[in-house]
């Protein structure tokens, strides 16, 4: 599982357009959460994270890798 924090989150089109973004890149089994209060999301698969950082971000958002 890849956890990434998202900022910039700030209504439910916002979740949406990034589920669909990190669906969208190769390697994602399935995205498991995204989280609008902890402005997270929750990815399972084999996804580079790096893609997965850039897909977030290519949609206006600020993206990094959690631990």
């Amino acid at each position: 599982m890849i956890t990434l924090e998202i900022k910039g989150m700030t209504c439910g089109h916002c979740v949406g357009a990034v589920r669909e973004a990190l669906q969208n890149v190769p390697g994602v089994e399935k995205v498991l959460d995204v989280d609008l209060q902890s402005g997270s999301a929750i990815i399972e698969g084999k996804a580079d994270s790096a893609a997965l950082v850039k897909a977030v971000e290519e949609e206006g958002y600020k993206a990094s890798v959690l631990p």
